[in-house]
């Protein structure tokens, strides 16, 4: 069984019903594989829909966190967001921290990250991830 992470944009794009992320969810999970939400990504979802008032994507995206997982951000993963960035920061390569915490969550948790956004988490190591939309 893999347990997947979905980024920021996945998420976005289940709220949005794009079809080939639906597709991917959908036979991901007839496999057996679950799916959970970062506890950053519920933050990022949330304060966006918030903003904008988007009261139908926000009843779909709290039907979608009583079916998902909502991780926590536990020490352990905040010091490895710390111990990447200054990583990242010595090679001159550092990512804004929404995506750090994303990296820390997977990294430790031992999750795969669904993201469209697989530029910048090569520069992650040991985060293992996927992009559904091909």
């Amino acid at each position: 069984m893999t347990i997947f992470a979905l980024d920021t944009n996945i998420v976005s794009g289940l709220l949005k019903r794009d079809v080939q992320i639906y597709r991917a969810f959908m036979e991901e999970t007839d496999k057996g594989n679950v799916c959970i939400i970062p506890p950053i990504v519920y933050y990022e979802i949330r304060r966006g829909l918030l903003a904008i008032d988007a009261g139908n994507r926000m009843k779909l995206f709290k039907e979608l966190c009583l079916e998902l997982v909502v991780g926590e951000m536990e020490i352990a993963m905040w010091n490895e967001a710390a111990r990447m960035y200054a990583n990242l920061r010595k090679a001159g390569n550092v990512l804004e921290d929404a995506d750090l915490f994303i990296a820390a969550f997977c990294v430790i948790g031992g999750y795969t990250l669904v993201t469209r956004n697989t530029k910048h988490f090569t520069r992650i190591s040991g985060l293992e991830y996927v992009n559904w939309m091909g």
